[in-house]
């Protein structure tokens, strides 16, 4: 992503993405409000016996109400650490996630479920990740530009890798093999551009889950929070 300074480095199962932006500098700290996010926990039963946990701790949001100097500019800076724990199935099982965040202007995404709301949410189905109605894409970066009754949602892992033909591919999710895996990022941007009215975040960790028997889909949903 062209907007953040990502490094991810992995060590074992885990993935740390860190973005050093200098949130503490003189005069921008004295107007930013950090938010504490109480995280969330989930437990689903595959139909082979798998037992997912899905919980996300230590989530926070830093929000400075306008890097642009106009009320259509939004800035905040995000925290989190998503952790997968499988049990219950002795056969061969891991997985890959997926952490984002969802942001609309003026749209609600406060909606539970498989959904981020009524518009502008994620659906997730057997192909993975995808936006439904009144957004424009689930991508890999925080920079975005939106509309009054907007929403998008964006991936914040870029993770550079060479394929199997050695050329560079990026992806947006972090693999693990075996019963446990975890991410975690720091200071990630959401960056809002063009939103002259309210706007808001969420965060999601969408896991697919892959055993000998059974590959499937679980969205972990993050209370939503104003970015002003």
């Amino acid at each position: 992503m062209s907007i953040r300074k990502t490094m991810a480095r992995v060590a074992g199962i885990g993935v740390v993405a860190t973005a050093a932006l200098g949130l503490f500098s003189t005069g921008a700290a004295n107007a930013d409000t950090f938010v504490p996010l109480p995280g969330g926990t989930l437990t689903k039963t595959l139909s082979d016996g798998t037992v997912v946990t899905v919980s996300m701790t230590g989530e926070s949001a830093t929000i400075n109400p306008s890097m642009g100097s106009t009320p259509l500019h939004r800035n905040a800076w995000v925290s989190g650490t998503a952790h997968v724990q499988l049990s219950g199935n002795n056969s061969s099982v891991g997985g890959r996630i997926y952490p984002g965040y969802v942001v609309g202007c003026q749209v609600s995404i406060s909606g539970g479920g498989a959904n981020g709301g009524a518009t502008g949410g994620v659906n997730v189905d057997q192909n993975g990740p995808s936006i439904n109605q009144g957004g424009t894409g689930v991508t890999s970066g925080g920079n975005l530009t939106l509309g009054p009754g907007q929403a998008t949602s964006f991936y914040v892992l870029d993770q550079e890798a060479p394929d199997d033909f050695g050329q560079d591919s990026h992806n947006t999710y972090n693999a693990f093999k075996g019963n446990d895996g975890s991410v975690s990022w720091a200071d990630e941007t959401i960056g809002l551009n063009g939103c002259g009215g309210y706007a808001q975040a969420r965060s999601f960790v969408n896991v697919q889950v892959q055993t000998d028997n059974v590959i499937s889909w679980i969205t972990l949903w993050g209370q939503p929070f104003s970015i002003g």
